[in-house]
């Protein structure tokens, strides 16, 4: 247990900062001893095992949501689902939904998530990885392809993607974040970008 007496204008400021409730961030700026990163890490994970608990509720509601683009060059059609009609309602279920569309239309993601990847582009990608690291010790060999199949992710799936809201969270970590805020499971089903010309 700390010894640092934890403010309630601390508590407030991680609150505002996470999206946590309040005796969630008081409980880990006492376990971080008032740092407020440390504290940050803890309800993230806190956050990640919820939402890992969720994940095998049923999402039967949710929204179809439209962006166009300024100019009508660029328009996106997205599903995202929740668990309730009352949260396909809610006003920050629907701007994450928005968000999601922006990160579409600006950053061209062909899938959702990884499972997604046809194993015909994935053994390829996997092919031209190796063949771009010849001549390398065998034992580096298998991480830069590795490393380079990383990257390959975090460019077609939506998922892996840099936020482009916050690039120092992925997609992933903003859903994750969203379904600890708002209680209930959610689930980007599909998109469809459309490009004027392509």
């Amino acid at each position: 247990m700390s010894n640092t007496p934890i403010s309630a204008q601390s508590v407030a400021d991680l609150r505002e900062k996470t999206g946590a409730g309040l005796l969630d961030c008081k409980k880990a700026l006492t376990d971080a001893n008032g740092n407020v990163e440390e504290a940050v890490t803890i309800l993230r994970k806190k956050g990640a095992a919820s939402a890992a608990k969720k994940a095998d509720r049923a999402t039967k509601e949710g929204v179809v949501e439209s962006y166009i683009h300024v100019g009508g060059k660029v328009g996106v059609l997205i599903e995202v689902n929740c668990e309730t009609d009352f949260v396909a309602r809610n006003e920050a279920f629907r701007a994450f939904v928005k968000d999601l569309c922006l990160q579409i239309a600006a950053a061209s993601p062909l899938y959702v998530t990884r499972a997604e990847v046809p194993e015909a582009d994935l053994t390829k990608e996997r092919e031209i990885a190796t063949a771009q690291v010849q001549g390398k010790p065998p034992a580096a060999v298998q991480k830069i392809v590795e490393g380079k199949l990383e990257k390959f992710f975090s460019t077609i799936c939506l998922v892996d993607q840099p936020f482009v809201k916050l690039p120092e969270k992925t997609v992933k970590e903003m859903l994750t974040d969203q379904i600890t805020k708002i209680g209930e499971n959610i689930q980007i089903r599909r998109f469809v970008r459309f490009q004027l010309g392509s």
